[in-house]
């Protein structure tokens, strides 16, 4: 992507990739639309300073509030419904839904790696520079992350990287 002229621009380009991202970061639509605005908050702070090349930054400071956001959360409280969905689930359905809970049972740092690496397919070392953390962490969190995922549901074997 060339430079935007403007934040509004860069936003207008980029608001639906940074909405999904954040979405897989967070695992609940609310989150991460706030999640999404708090970062877009940060960066128009710091736009001229950015506007050359901003994914790098805004990734970082997404990523970063992330994991503070779940720190201060310590614990996610249940979100219960009286409402059942209406339609038949499908095996791609059982399989998202499957990945979905596998992802909310890692800790934020390896489904922010995870997320980084496979989802928005940074290298190992783009990984750590992004998330301010060394290359041996990435590897581990990444081990980590895909050894949990293979035990809380063996029937993802197939979408795993070995």
């Amino acid at each position: 992507m060339s430079a935007p002229e403007s934040f509004e621009e860069y936003v207008g380009a980029r608001l639906a990739a940074l909405s999904r991202t954040a979405y897989l970061l967070t695992g609940h639509h609310q989150d991460a639309e706030d999640l999404v605005q708090r970062t877009l908050v940060k960066v128009v702070a710091v736009w001229p300073r950015i506007a050359a090349d901003p994914d790098p930054y805004v990734k970082r400071v997404m990523y970063h509030d992330n994991i503070s956001r779940w720190r201060r959360r310590s614990r996610r409280p249940e979100r219960l419904t009286d409402v059942l969905p209406e339609r038949q689930v499908t095996r791609d359905d059982t399989t998202r839904l499957a990945l979905e809970d596998a992802l909310s049972r890692l800790t934020p740092k390896q489904r922010t790696v995870l997320v980084l690496r496979f989802y928005e397919d940074l290298t190992e070392a783009r990984t750590a520079e992004v998330m301010g953390v060394g290359l041996g962490t990435v590897k581990s969190q990444t081990r980590h992350a895909i050894k949990r995922i293979r035990e809380l549901a063996p029937e993802l074997e197939t979408l795993l990287v070995s």
